[in-house]
C-alpha cells in the first residue's frame, strides 16, 4: 500500500500535479478503485504538492502562451499528430526493449562501463549541437512552446532525445522516463505543426498548441495511460481550452500504439527481469466471465410456496430431478428436496403448506450479469441457485448449479 502512495506524492511533487498523479497510480499501479486506496492516495498527491508549492510557488510547470480550439477541422490535424506520436512511442519503446536485454547479457565487468560509454555518447551529441537532449530539458520545452525553434529542429531533438534517454536506460543510468516523455512528445508535437502549417497555411494553430498536445500524445501512447496524461497536459499547462484536441490525439496515439506494440513498456521491463507481475492494461481487456455464461434456462416446474406438499409431491412425481425450486411470497425463493416431500408424505402432512416446512431463511439469488465468480459464494449453499430479473426479482432468469460454474471456467481455460 505504501508504494503507490509514495508514487503518487512523488509524482505530484514533481509536476505539480495532483490529479494525474492520483489517476496514473489507480490507471497503472493499483488498477481498480476502493475508497480506502482512493483516500490514501489522495492525501498522499495533495499534501506532496502543498509543502512543493509552499517552497516553490503554485505557477504552471511550463509558461503555456495562449491557446485555443477554434475550428473542428482542427481535429484532423490533432488525429495527424496521435498518429505521428503512436509511432514514435513504438520506436523509442521497442529500441529499448531490444537494446536492454542485450546490454544486460553481456560479462558482469562491462556494465561497471556501460553508463561511462552512455554518458560519452549522450556527450558528444550535446558537444555537436544538441545539448538541449541532456537533462529533464523543461526551459527547452517552454521556448518550444513559445515557437523559438524550427519544425526541422524539433523534429531533430525528439529524436536524439530517444536515443540520449535510450541510450541512459539500458546502460543502467538511472533515470526516469516521465520527463523525457513529456520532452520527446514536446518536440515532436512542435515538428508536426511545423510541417502541418508549411503544407496547410490556413491552420491557424500555433507550434506551442501542436507541442502541448503532443506531450500528452505521448504519455498516452508510450506508457500506456490515456486518462492520466488528458490530465497531465491541463495540469502542467493551467489551459482548458484544449481539452478536446488533447483527447481525440491521445486517444488516436493509444490505440495506434496498442496496435503496433500490444505488451506495454512496463510489462517489457519487468518480463525481461524475470518477473511476471500481472499487467494491468490485459486485465482490464480480459473477457469477464458472467453468471449468463453458465446459467441454463429456467426448469419446466417452478413450485409455489403457498401450494400443499401433496400437490407439489404429485407434480414431481415423473421427474428426475431431486431439487425443486420454490417460488415464496411476496418474493424470494427457496428449494425443496424431493427427500423430503416424499418423507412429509409418509408422515400424513400433505396438507401443509410448502411455505410453512421450508426454513425461513431465504435462498441467494444472483443477477444474470454478475461476475461469474459470485456464483462461487453461492453454489455451496444449494445445489439450485436461481437467476433473477435485475426489475423484479420474481421473474426467473434461469438457473446455476456448481457443476455449471466449475464447466464454465474449464472450458475458458481450455479455450485460452
Amino acid at each position: 500500500m505504501l508504494a503507490p502512495v509514495g508514487a503518487a506524492a512523488g509524482l505530484a511533487a514533481a509536476f505539480n500535479a495532483p490529479i494525474s498523479a492520483v489517476l496514473f497510480v489507480i490507471e497503472e499501479v493499483i488498477g481498480r478503485w476502493s475508497a480506502g486506496i482512493l483516500g490514501s492516495v489522495v492525501l498522499s498527491a495533495i499534501s506532496s504538492v502543498v509543502v512543493m508549492r509552499w517552497f516553490l510557488g503554485a505557477d504552471a510547470l511550463f509558461r503555456v502562451p495562449v491557446t485555443a480550439f477554434t475550428h473542428p477541422g482542427e481535429l484532423i490535424a490533432y488525429a495527424v499528430l496521435g498518429i505521428a506520436g503512436a509511432f514514435a512511442a513504438v520506436a523509442f519503446s521497442k529500441s529499448i526493449g531490444f537494446f536492454r536485454p542485450r546490454l544486460r547479457a553481456m560479462p558482469r565487468w562491462t556494465q561497471y562501463l556501460q553508463p561511462a560509454i552512455a554518458g560519452f555518447f549522450i556527450g558528444l551529441i550535446g558537444w555537436f549541437g544538441a545539448p538541449q537532449v541532456m537533462g529533464a530539458g523543461y526551459d527547452f520545452i517552454d521556448q518550444a512552446m513559445h515557437d523559438q525553434f524550427g519544425w526541422k529542429f524539433l523534429a531533430i531533438l525528439a529524436g536524439l532525445k530517444i536515443l540520449a534517454t535510450t541510450l541512459s536506460f539500458v546502460s543502467g543510468t538511472p533515470g526516469g522516463m516521465f520527463a523525457p516523455t513529456l520532452f520527446i512528445g514536446a518536440m515532436m508535437g512542435g515538428a508536426v505543426g511545423g510541417i502541418e502549417r508549411h503544407f496547410f497555411p490556413l491552420l491557424t494553430v500555433s507550434t506551442g498548441t501542436y507541442a502541448l498536445v503532443g506531450m500528452g500524445v505521448l504519455f498516452a501512447a508510450f506508457l500506456r495511460a490515456p486518462m492520466t496524461s488528458v490530465f497531465m497536459v491541463l495540469e502542467v499547462s493551467g489551459n482548458y481550452s484544449i481539452v478536446v484536441p488533447v483527447i481525440v490525439a491521445n486517444t488516436v496515439a493509444y490505440v495506434l500504439s496498442r496496435t503496433l506494440q500490444p505488451v506495454p513498456i512496463f510489462d517489457v521491463l519487468t518480463r525481461q527481469d524475470g518477473l511476471v507481475l500481472p499487467s494491468l492494461e490485459e486485465q482490464r481487456e480480459e473477457e469477464i466471465l458472467r453468471v449468463e455464461d453458465a446459467m441454463k434456462p429456467p426448469v419446466t416446474l417452478i413450485l409455489n410456496g403457498a401450494g400443499s406438499v401433496g400437490d407439489a409431491a404429485l407434480r414431481t412425481r415423473e421427474l428426475r430431478e431431486h431439487s425443486f425450486l420454490v417460488q415464496m411470497a411476496p418474493s424470494g425463493w427457496s428449494v425443496i428436496q424431493r427427500e423430503l416431500l416424499d418423507r412429509m408424505m409418509k408422515e400424513g402432512k400433505g396438507e401443509l403448506t410448502l411455505s410453512s416446512v421450508l426454513p425461513i431463511e431465504r435462498l441467494p439469488y444472483l443477477y444474470p450479469d454478475l461476475p461469474l465468480d459470485a456464483a462461487l459464494r453461492c453454489v455451496n449453499q444449494s445445489d439450485i441457485i436461481p437467476v433473477v430479473n435485475r426489475a423484479d426479482a420474481r421473474v426467473l432468469e434461469g438457473i446455476v448449479t456448481r457443476e455449471d460454474v466449475l464447466s464454465r471456467y474449464q472450458a475458458d481455460s481450455v479455450a485460452d
